[in-house]
């Protein structure tokens, strides 16, 4: 009975621990805005997330992994799974990890070439569409 009771539990907290708060992982205080192309999306729980590569002024690539909400957010505020496509030019603005892990940030709005906004997304709050 014990055996089974403790994987009960352990089975039950798995996915509570591969959920996480903005806090824990991204910093409001190390904001980042950047401009790249959208190499892959991903649209799975707990939080969807999409790619891209970025030049810096030297010309150097930095591939970057943006996280968004919660999937039935991200519904709410307009995504869909095919909101940003492979090889769109996209404008990000968002939060750096705490940690410092290069190419990881929180993506809190972004934009299109033309200005138009694709819509908001971050795991930050659920306003992001301001």
């Amino acid at each position: 009975m014990q055996k089974t009771m403790s994987c009960g539990v352990l089975l039950f907290a798995m996915p509570l621990l591969a959920h996480h708060s903005f806090e824990a992982e991204y910093d409001f205080n190390k904001q980042i805005k950047l401009t790249g192309t959208v190499t892959k999306m991903e649209w799975m729980n707990p939080h969807a997330h999409f790619y891209v590569d970025s030049k810096d002024e030297s010309g150097a690539v930095t591939h970057w992994n943006f996280e968004l909400g919660a999937i039935p957010v991200l519904l709410k505020q307009g995504w869909r799974k095919d909101s940003l496509k492979v090889g769109d030019q996209v404008s990000v603005e968002g939060f750096l990890a705490k940690d410092g892990t290069k190419g990881m940030a929180n993506a809190r709005r972004v934009l299109l070439p033309d200005g138009r906004r694709v819509f908001g997304g971050s795991s930050a709050d659920t306003n992001a569409n301001q």
